[in-house]
Formats: structure tokens, C-alpha cells, sequence
């Protein structure tokens, strides 16, 4: 282990960012996590929508606040912190950097030319003060940011493929991250084919009604036994651990579960297992649920609807999809296949012959690997061993790889469209593979029968340190608008009052009353439902918007 200065690192997902306080001998000594994300919008299309129409400079500020309240929740002098390394999506390293992102927002040459982009934007390593960022730590940290491959495909791209051995390994294999932009790639030989799905927030537990991203209190599986739900919900280290049993039909609490691990929601894995349970006893039938009320019980205060099962039935059609797309795009059978790799929470927590079941993984694969947070985890093994970037350099530049863009793939939107048939509109599973067959897709094969399942990390953070983890629930900004001229004020107040989230609320500073916005719990462009209840539609003509 080599010496070194007190050390974070951070990961910025899509849904939330996590960082890691490193003492001077290379240890985990805490984690820090944050629920949300502090930009509006539950993806990186709202993200980097939100940049392009408000500017660089305001989103940076946002993110920028955000991983300081994250990093401040660490027990560490952050004075005394002399390496940083980040890791995440190239969006969201974009933006943290405040570095270009047209060419991650619009697709195609011509396009880009017209923007001035006449060039590829280049997303090399980097090791710069941690300062000219705008992290407020000591004037002689470092900041190591490691290298995308290809604009496309990012630094958590490479991550997922380094920490998961899947580089140094000759066998046909596809490694995914199960997130809310479920990046996924499949090696053949020595080449490697990328894509991006944007499976949606229902994979991290948001968008559904009693969601809850992976943190203390969620459930993260489900068993069914004779009309029993057996709850499985993560502790205070991010453990799954028993819980509570419940009747099925009303949510009914038949065994109590251990006080210190009660259910406070339900995060995606556990929509995952209700789901697959639900098929095994005939309760799900997608989208219906065959219950009197049409809902799954999971407590008698958290629940599952139909609406929840599409929801869900999106993001694990995409995912499949984008799986039946690399493997049409590279010329492999899906018999073929030998291991699949999940990683990223989602992609841990999961029961992973659950997840075989609604469709998550390819079920020919004969060794099903669960790899934990590989993001966090590269961040990590940099602030340890620094060195490990210009390997990293090296290793993006010699890989490969080709990334399929699903937003132009014929065989994804096919794929796509069988999915939702089957997820939406209830069409039986053979159907669907007579729809694959006539767009010329692969059926989907025979599931292999006795698959290992290795499980090489209890939670996806690995390693939380012997001072614990901390949940940091509010990492926005509060965002001003100035009450537009013909405002009906008081008489209104449609845009506080419609709001799903109560992100809008009514302030002063002095004597002058403002709206403002909470970043990180707008829906962003998804919803706008402010916008559109306001009946003189004033809202947004013309704002400015600013952080206070």
C-alpha cells in the first residue's frame, strides 16, 4: 500500500452521488451518500437539458453544492484531503467539469457541425487542483478524473469492464449497470461493443409509489411462501438483511421484523422480486395484478400498482432490449453466451435468478457474476494508487470497442416495441417471440438450467469504513424566479399547489417575495406541471433563473 495524504473519492450517478473519506494508509474510514440528484429530472436527458437551456455556469454551481454537501457529511478535515478522484457517466463528469456537452446531447455529424463542434470532444485522464474546480479543499489537492474510451463511452463504462476483470477474460460475455442509464457492453474476442439504455428511474426505485433509491429501510428483496411476503430491507451499513413477513392480499404484518431493520419503502430490486414472485403465483400477469384492490402489499403503508408494474416493465424492456441489440450487432447467438456481470446497486441487491426471470440478464449464460459499485470502487483504487491512471489511459486507448447508439438501432426499437407489448399491453411471452421473429431477432433461448451465481460483494459499496454511512437527504439549491408581471399571487398559486414533489415554494429576500424551485426535487422536464397550471401561462416566459 503506498503512503499518501488523506484522500475522497466520489462517484456521481444519475440518481444520486456517493463519496468515500480515505485515511493516509489507503482505508475506507466512512461513506456518504446522497438520496437525489441535484439537478431537476430523473435521467441525463433532463440533466443535460437543464444545462443547455440555463447554461454551464449554473449547473456546475448545482452540482458543485451537492458534492459538497456530501463530502462535508464525511468525518475528515476536508484541509487535509490531498487526492480526489471522481468517476461517473461522461455527462455527469461533463458537467462537474463544465466542459463541452453538445456533442453528448445531440447525435450526428451534421448536426455538431452546425453547433461548431467540427471535431470529436476528447475526454482524456486528467489530473488538475482540485481548487480550479471549484472544491473548496486545500490549494495542493489533486483532482484524477480517469479517461472515457470514446466520447460515448465513458469513465463508469471502463469502470464496470476494469474492476470486473472482464478485459483480461476470452470468453463471450456481457457486463451491465443497472441503473437509471443502464450503460452495457458485450466483449467478443477482442472486440467490445457499448450501449446506453435509458431504462428509466424505476431501476433505482424512483417513479413508483412507494420507491426509495438503495439506502437504510428499503426493501430490497421479497420471498413468497403460502401467500407470505418474507421482506428482506437494507440496514444501517447498506445490508440485506429479514425483515418483516406479510399477508400477501393486504399487506397485513404476520412476523415482525427486527426494529432497527423496518421497511420505510421498497427500492427497485425489490420491485424486481415482487414482480417475479408475482408471475411464480399467478398475481402478475403484466401489467394486471390480480389482486382485489390491483395492488401488491408489501406493508399496509407500501404498496406496488399496476402503474408501478409498467413503470418497471420499461426499464427491464430496455435493458433486455439493449442486450438482444448487442448481441444482434456483434453476430452472437445468445447460447453463446458464458457469463453476464451485473454491477451498480441495482445490479448487487437484486436476486439475481429474479432478475433472470423478468428479463435482466440473458438466461442462456451459465455463471451470473454481481460486482457491486465499480464506479466508486475505480474512484477508490485511484486515490490508493494514483499511478493506476496512466494504466487506465492506456488501457482506453488500446480498447477496441464500437458503441451502438439504441436511439438509431433498428433492432432496438423493435426489440423495444416487443417489450412494451408484452410489459403494457399483456401480450403472453410466445406471442413476443413470434413478434421478435418476424422484425429477424433472435428468440430468446432456452434458460440454462443450474446457473452459478457469485456474489462478490455483500452490498454495492464494498467496503463503507469503520465509521458508517451517512445519508444526506437534501444536496439542491434553491432556485429563484422573479414573479412575472401579471402573477395572480395568492388568488393562484396553481404552480405551489399542482407541484408533485413540493419542489415550488414562496420566499423573500428582504422585502422582495420570490418563487423558488428546489433542484433536486423537481421532476424537470418530465413533469413541468407548474408551467402548465399557470393560467396565464407566465411562468417560464422569459425567466431568469438564479441560485440563492
Amino acid at each position: 500500500m503506498h503512503n499518501m495524504t488523506k484522500g475522497l473519492s466520489i462517484d456521481l450517478g444519475t440518481s444520486g452521488f456517493r463519496a468515500q473519506a480515505i485515511d493516509e494508509n489507503g482505508s475506507v474510514i466512512a461513506t456518504a451518500i446522497s438520496t437525489r440528484h441535484p439537478l431537476p429530472g430523473a435521467n441525463v436527458m433532463d440533466h443535460l437539458h437543464f444545462c443547455l437551456e440555463l447554461g454551464y455556469d449554473l449547473t456546475h454551481q448545482l452540482i458543485l453544492n451537492a458534492v459538497h454537501k456530501v463530502i462535508r457529511a464525511l468525518p475528515i478535515d476536508l484541509k487535509e484531503v490531498g487526492r480526489v478522484a471522481i468517476c461517473g457517466n461522461p455527462i455527469q463528469l461533463s458537467l462537474f467539469q463544465k466542459m463541452e456537452i453538445r456533442d453528448l446531447a445531440f447525435a450526428g455529424k451534421r448536426g455538431l457541425k452546425k453547433l461548431g463542434i467540427t471535431e470529436a470532444v476528447k475526454r482524456p485522464a486528467r489530473i488538475i487542483r482540485a481548487s480550479d474546480i471549484g472544491l473548496e479543499l486545500s490549494d495542493k489537492a489533486l483532482l484524477f478524473v480517469p479517461p472515457a474510451v470514446r466520447h460515448e463511452i465513458g469513465a463508469d463504462a471502463l469502470a464496470m469492464m476494469y474492476i470486473t476483470g472482464l478485459l483480461d477474460r476470452d470468453e463471450v460475455a456481457i457486463v451491465t449497470d443497472y441503473g437509471t442509464n443502464a450503460e452495457m457492453a458485450i466483449k467478443v474476442g477482442g472486440e467490445i461493443l457499448t450501449g446506453s439504455a435509458a431504462a428509466g428511474p424505476a431501476m433505482e426505485g424512483q417513479h413508483v409509489s412507494c420507491g426509495m433509491l438503495a439506502q437504510p429501510g428499503a426493501i430490497a428483496d421479497i420471498s413468497s411462501v403460502n401467500g407470505v411476503w418474507n421482506l428482506r430491507v437494507l440496514d444501517s451499513d447498506l445490508i440485506s438483511r429479514s425483515s418483516s413477513s406479510v399477508r400477501i392480499e393486504d399487506g397485513v404484518v404476520v412476523v415482525e421484523g427486527d426494529a432497527s431493520c423496518l421497511p420505510r419503502g421498497i427500492t427497485g430490486t425489490g420491485v424486481i422480486a415482487a414482480i417475479a414472485e408475482g408471475i411464480d403465483s399467478g398475481l402478475v400477469g403484466p401489467p394486471k395484478i390480480n389482486t382485489p384492490d390491483g395492488r401488491l402489499h408489501l406493508s399496509q403503508n407500501i404498496y406496488l400498482t399496476e402503474h408501478d408494474i409498467k413503470e418497471a416493465g420499461k426499464a427491464i424492456g430496455a435493458i433486455r432490449a439493449g442486450h438482444m441489440t448487442l448481441a444482434e450487432e456483434s453476430g452472437v447467438k445468445l447460447t453463446e453466451l458464458k457469463t453476464v456481470y451485473m454491477t451498480g446497486a441495482s445490479g448487487t441487491y437484486v436476486d439475481a435468478l429474479k432478475a433472470r426471470k423478468v428479463g435482466l440478464i440473458p438466461n442462456s449464460a451459465g455463471r451470473i457474476i454481481q460486482a457491486g459499485n465499480t464506479s466508486l470502487c475505480l474512484a477508490t483504487e485511484i486515490v490508493r494508487r494514483p499511478e493506476l491512471l496512466d494504466m487506465l489511459q492506456k488501457v482506453a486507448d488500446t480498447i477496441t470497442a464500437k458503441h451502438i447508439m439504441f436511439a438509431d438501432s433498428k433492432v432496438f426499437k423493435n426489440a423495444y416495441v416487443c417489450e412494451l407489448a408484452y410489459w403494457d399491453e399483456g401480450m403472453p411471452g410466445h406471442m413476443m417471440s413470434s413478434m421478435l421473429a418476424l422484425y429477424g431477432i433472435q428468440s430468446f433461448p432456452e434458460p440454462h438450467p443450474s446457473p452459478e451465481v457469485i456474489n462478490i460483494a455483500k452490498r454495492d459499496i464494498i467496503e463503507i469504513g469503520p465509521m458508517g454511512l451517512t445519508v444526506v437527504d437534501s444536496v439542491g439549491t434553491d432556485l429563484s424566479l422573479d414573479f412575472p408581471s401579471g402573477c395572480l399571487g395568492e388568488k393562484c398559486r396553481k404552480c405551489l399547489s399542482e407541484c408533485p414533489e413540493g419542489a415550488v415554494r414562496v420566499g423573500t429576500v428582504g422585502e422582495v417575495e420570490l418563487l423558488t424551485i428546489r433542484s433536486d426535487l423537481c421532476n424537470g422536464t418530465a413533469c413541468r406541471r407548474c408551467e402548465s397550471e399557470c393560467p396565464n401561462g407566465l411562468l417560464f416566459e422569459s425567466i431568469k433563473v438564479k441560485a440563492v
